[in-house]
C-alpha cells in the first residue's frame, strides 16, 4: 500500500534546499513582471514578448529544463482575437422612451462570433431570470421561452445568492450555473442574438470597473470549429441602474421581477415592449500566444507528473484611472504567483530530484476565460492520465503574513486535505474558502484541468493575519477588490510586506514535495462532478502500467 502524501510530509525536513524561499527573490521578480515596461502583460503584445522571455530565462537560471514545443520553453497557443473597431452605438426603446447606452458606462459589450461586426435593429428584449437550465434541480428559466433572434437579459449569480435559507442551488456558494460564461453558453445554445447580464457588485463579487476594464481591450478564445454556434453574436453586461430604468420604462419593477426569478417555477417572458438597437464593427484575426513550460525530471517515476502553475497575463493597457494611469500591471493578479513559480523551480532544482516529474507552467490568457489552461488540457505536453495533481497559484497578498492558507472553492478533492497537512509542517492551517459565493473554483486555471478529470486546486492566501487577525485580512481583501483588482492600481510597491507570499510559497513547496514523492494518487470525492472522469483515467492507467 503506497504511503499517502501526509506520511511523506511527516518525513520532510523543515529546511528547504537552496536557502529556502527567499522574499527578496519574490520581490525582484514582482518588480520586473509588474513594471510599466511590461505594459500590463496582455497576450500577443510587446508585454507578452517581454514576459515570456523573462520567465523562460528565469526558469533556465533556476535549473529547470525546457518543457515546451520541440524542446523549447514555450507551448504555442493559437487564439482567435476580436476587438471592437470604432464606436458602439446602442439604444434601448421601451414604453415609448428611447435611451442611448454608452459602452463602458451603461453597458460593456463584446463579440467572439465569426463575422465583421454586430448590427441588431429592434431586437426584442426578454427577461430569463438567471438564465439557468438545470434538469437535475428541476429548474428551467427558459421553459416555454423562444429566444431565437432576441437579446436575453439575465441576472448574475444564481437564485440562492440572496436567499435566507439554502434552496435548490445549495445556498450562497456560487455554482457553475451562476458564472457569466455559463449564461452566455446556455443562451447561445438556444439561438439568442445576445445576452446582457445585469451587474450588481455583491453577487458578481467585483465592481463595474472590473467588468469595464475586462472588455475594453481585445477578446480572445481558443480556435473552435463550432464558433458560430458556440458564441452569441453579441454579449455583455448592463449596469444595475440602467437595468432598473429599463424595467421601469417597460412597466415592470426590477426588484419584483428579481424576486420572481428566485422562486421555483419561474417562467421568463418578454421585457414588455422593449427592444435594442446595437451596432459595432469587429476586427478579427488569429494570433499566437504562449504558455511557458519548464520541467524537473523525476528520479524514479519520471513518467508521472505534478503540475505547478499560475497565469502570467493581465489586461495590458486599459481605461485611465483618476490619476491618468492606464496600465493594468497585474501585480497581485497574478505576478505574485509567477514570482513564486520561478522561485519554486529554483528551490526544487537545488535539492534532490523528486520521484515524480515536476512541471512548471506559466499559463496565458487566464483573464480571457482560462484559455491557456483550456488549450493545454486539450493539447497536453505530458499525458493527463499520468498527471497526479495540478497545484495552481493565485493572488498572494502583500498585506502581512497569515496563520492560514486557503484553496479556492469547495473542490471535494483529497488535495484539500493534503494542503492542510503541508501547512501544518510550518504550524499553519488550511482555511476553507471564506467567500464561496464568489465562485472562485470556476474562475481559475485549475478548473480546466479538473474538467479533464485531473485532481486540481487553486491555492490562495489566507485571511488570519498575524498582526490584525481575520478582521485585518478581510478588510485588506475587500479594499483590494474594490480599488485595485483588474485596475491600474494593481501595481507593485517596494514597501510591500513579502512575508505572506514567502510563507504561502513555502507551503506550496511542502505540498508539491509530498505529492511528487508519494506513490499515492490524489482523488476526487465520489460526489464530485469530476470523479467519474478520473476514475476512468485511473482504470486505464492501472491496466497499462499496473498498480504501483
Amino acid at each position: 500500500m503506497p504511503d499517502p502524501p501526509a506520511a511523506a510530509m511527516a518525513d520532510a525536513p523543515p529546511a528547504l534546499p537552496g536557502g529556502g524561499i527567499r522574499a527578496d527573490h519574490l520581490a525582484r521578480h514582482l518588480s520586473v513582471l509588474a513594471s510599466d515596461e511590461f505594459e500590463g502583460r496582455a497576450p500577443t503584445t510587446e508585454g507578452e514578448r517581454l514576459t515570456v522571455e523573462y520567465i523562460s530565462r528565469q526558469f533556465a537560471e533556476a535549473g529547470l529544463s525546457p518543457g515546451g514545443d520541440a524542446g523549447g520553453w514555450t507551448q504555442a497557443v493559437t487564439l482567435e482575437r476580436s476587438r471592437i473597431e470604432g464606436p458602439v452605438t446602442a439604444r434601448v426603446h421601451a414604453g415609448g422612451v428611447t435611451r442611448p447606452l454608452a459602452n463602458g458606462d451603461d453597458i460593456a459589450v463584446e463579440s467572439l462570433h465569426p463575422g465583421s461586426g454586430v448590427d441588431l435593429a429592434g431586437a426584442p428584449l426578454v427577461f430569463a431570470g438567471y438564465g439557468i437550465t438545470a434538469p437535475e434541480l428541476d429548474w428551467d428559466d427558459y421553459a416555454g421561452l423562444d429566444v431565437r433572434g432576441k437579446v436575453v437579459v439575465v441576472l448574475i449569480n444564481d437564485p440562492d445568492f440572496e436567499a435566507d435559507v439554502p434552496g435548490r442551488f445549495g445556498g450562497r456558494a456560487l455554482t457553475l450555473y451562476g458564472r457569466w460564461t455559463y449564461k452566455y453558453e446556455e443562451a447561445a445554445k438556444r439561438g439568442a442574438a445576445g445576452v446582457l447580464i445585469v451587474h450588481e457588485t455583491a453577487p458578481a463579487s467585483y465592481p463595474w470597473a472590473t467588468v469595464r476594464n475586462g472588455r475594453a481591450g481585445p477578446q480572445y478564445d481558443i480556435v473552435r470549429a463550432d464558433a458560430a454556434t458556440h458564441h452569441l453574436p453579441m454579449r455583455g453586461w448592463m449596469q444595475h441602474t440602467v437595468a432598473r430604468q429599463l424595467f421601469a420604462d417597460a412597466g415592470l419593477d426590477f426588484d419584483a421581477e428579481k424576486r420572481r426569478a428566485q422562486t421555483a417555477g419561474f417562467r421568463g417572458d418578454a421585457l414588455g415592449d422593449a427592444t435594442l438597437d446595437i451596432a459595432f464593427r469587429v476586427q478579427r484575426d488569429r494570433v499566437i500566444s504562449h504558455n511557458v513550460v519548464g520541467v524537473l525530471a523525476g528520479a524514479t517515476r519520471p513518467d508521472e507528473t505534478v503540475v505547478l502553475s499560475g497565469h502570467w497575463d493581465s489586461f495590458g493597457i486599459g481605461q485611465p484611472d483618476a490619476s491618468g494611469d492606464a496600465i493594468i500591471n497585474g501585480a497581485v493578479d497574478n505576478a505574485t504567483a509567477i514570482a513564486s513559480l520561478i522561485e519554486l523551480g529554483r528551490v526544487f532544482a537545488a535539492g534532490p530530484r523528486p520521484a515524480r516529474t515536476l512541471q512548471f507552467i506559466a499559463l496565458t490568457a487566464e483573464e480571457n476565460g482560462l484559455l491557456g489552461a483550456t488549450y493545454y488540457a486539450a493539447n497536453p505536453l505530458r499525458p493527463l492520465e499520468t498527471t497526479a495533481a495540478v497545484l495552481n497559484m493565485e493572488m498572494w497578498s502583500p498585506d502581512g503574513e497569515t496563520r492560514d492558507i486557503s484553496s479556492w472553492g469547495d473542490g471535494r478533492v483529497s488535495l484539500e486535505r493534503d494542503l492542510a497537512d503541508a501547512a501544518a509542517v510550518d504550524g499553519r492551517v488550511r482555511s476553507p474558502d471564506p467567500n464561496l459565493e464568489a465562485g472562485l473554483f470556476y474562475r481559475a486555471d485549475h478548473f480546466a484541468f479538473a474538467q479533464a478529470g485531473v485532481p486540481a486546486i487553486t491555492i490562495g492566501p489566507g485571511m488570519d493575519q498575524l498582526d490584525c487577525g481575520v478582521a485585518g485580512g478581510t478588510a485588506a481583501r475587500a479594499d483590494y477588490f474594490a480599488h485595485r483588482y483588474h485596475q491600474p492600481g494593481d501595481a507593485f510597491d517596494a514597501s510591500w510586506d513579502m512575508a505572506g507570499p514567502t510563507a504561502d510559497t513555502r507551503t506550496v513547496y511542502r505540498l508539491a514535495h509530498a505529492l511528487a514523492n508519494t506513490a499515492a494518487w490524489p482523488q476526487w470525492q465520489p460526489d464530485s462532478e469530476f470523479h467519474a472522469r478520473r476514475a476512468r483515467s485511473d482504470a486505464s492507467r492501472t491496466a497499462e502500467h499496473g498498480t504501483r
